[in-house]
């Protein structure tokens, strides 16, 4: 007996829209709700047929060759979970079609709809992906166990089905010839293969053959690390020539009068002034020097300090996650006479001046040269965000502080950038001020 034909079965089932359900068996009475569980689909008149059975629904881009091999072909379970779950979204239909246990073998996502509309009549696939009965044959579908390509049974035509394989394959196309490679891509080859390195965990991923010199760090550091061991022997020999404590003899005197001193104009028009330089680099807002003026003299302070402390507190993480909370101090002049009475070193302890680009602000001091001058003390060049550049200071080492004359929230920016700054170049260049 012929055994029906699973495309044509599936393909009649879905047109007439009869009923289809699935059996444990090859008997219809071994019904299951599940086409997991099942071995057989049935359709109508009891026609039980395998659900793994291949049909002659070529799958694309499988071989066109008379040699009919059975992975070229949908199952009849993969096209009829793609008739199925026709209207589920992508994602779903793939995870639908895993659930159903068809794990390898589907239709694509993108193949769906086409066998879809092939299967209820309306066409759209190429007929030449349908196998038809091949010459000899009896219309049995690839795969199937019933009957050979010869229409004899399988236990006793195994030796005609080798010889007639090996006999069309020889006709189908001639042999081919042992590829033999050029010798020039050999040994191209094999330098890439010499240059390739294994990766076997994240360990090695990290190798290299480059060695690490660090000459270059240990040049740029040379002078500062000089700097910072001739501060420790000053300092140490400061406490030694001081004495013991009266109070406790076993404490070393700390030396004194050791904190920086930042230099400002005395120019009128100078941004930051005696009246409003601490109320800026202290409590960082910015107040125009008339209005501090005027606030001072209501507050009964008519006439400003020639020195000025700032009192600044910064907070810093140590080693172990820990914040610790420092304070420094620094002193603030705007005239030569000023600086006279912090001692015969207190240019060693001069550390900014802030200037407006005047350059008779320098006149009185120990380097009256502009370009001297900033070599021996950081340099900043006070100005409004609207002013544009001045040509005086582009030879000057200097930084510019901008200031903007409306926006009040954004002058915590700027004095965060000048302490910055500042301690930058006080650690290259006056270690030993750093407190």
């Amino acid at each position: 007996m012929t055994s029906p034909d699973p495309l044509s079965t599936l393909q009649q089932a879905i047109k007439d829209r009869s009923t289809i359900t699935y059996s444990t068996s090859s008997s219809s009475s071994d019904k299951t709700a599940s086409l997991s569980n099942a071995s057989h689909v049935v359709f109508a008149n009891s026609v039980a047929i395998p659900k793994t059975i291949p049909t002659r629904f070529r799958k694309p881009g499988s071989s066109t060759s008379t040699v009919v091999n059975e992975a070229d072909f949908y199952s009849l379970e993969a096209l009829y979970l793609a008739w199925l779950l026709r209207d589920a979204p992508g994602g779903d239909y793939m995870r639908l079609a895993r659930d159903h246990g068809l794990a390898a073998g589907l239709v694509a996502v993108t193949e769906r709809k086409k066998v879809v509309d092939w299967l209820e009549g309306k066409g759209g696939i190429d007929e030449s992906r349908i196998l038809h009965a091949l010459s000899g044959e009896d219309g049995t579908p690839p795969g199937s166990p019933q009957r050979t390509a010869a229409g004899l049974p399988a236990s006793t035509s195994q030796k005609a089905r080798t010889a007639a394989t090996s006999a069309g394959a020889e006709t189908a196309s001639p042999a081919k010839r042992r590829y033999v490679p050029d010798s020039a891509d050999l040994e191209v080859v094999k330098r890439i293969k010499e240059s390739e390195i294994e990766l076997k965990d994240r360990i090695t991923v990290l190798r290299g053959v480059k060695p690490n010199n660090f000459a270059s760090v240990r040049t740029a550091w040379s002078d500062k690390l000089k700097k910072l061991k001739e501060a420790s022997r000053s300092s140490s020999g400061a406490a030694q020539s001081s004495g013991p404590s009266t109070d406790n003899k076993h404490l070393v005197r700390k030396p004194k009068n050791n904190y920086p001193i930042i230099i400002i104009s005395s120019s009128p028009s100078s941004l930051i002034t005696m009246h409003n330089v601490k109320r800026f680099l202290q409590e960082s807002v910015f107040e125009p020097s008339q209005d501090a003026k005027a606030r001072s003299a209501a507050e009964g302070n008519s006439k400003p300090e020639d020195m000025i402390p700032l009192y600044r507190k910064k907070t810093v993480i140590d080693s172990s996650g820990k914040e610790i909370e420092t304070h420094s101090r620094y002193f603030v002049v705007d005239s030569v006479e000023a600086l006279g009475k912090f001692g015969p070193d207190c240019w060693d302890r001069v550390v900014c001046v802030m200037t407006t680009g005047q350059q008779w602000q320098f006149r009185p001091y120990k380097w009256s040269e502009p370009r001297i001058l900033f070599h021996h003390v950081k340099g900043i060049y006070v100005s409004w965000t609207h002013d544009p550049p001045n040509p005086k200071i582009k030879d000057w080492n200097v930084t510019e502080l901008k200031i903007d004359p409306h926006r009040r929230h954004v002058d915590k920016m700027i004095v965060a950038s000048f302490w910055k700054t500042l301690d930058t170049w006080i650690q290259s260049n006056k270690p030993w001020l750093m407190t």
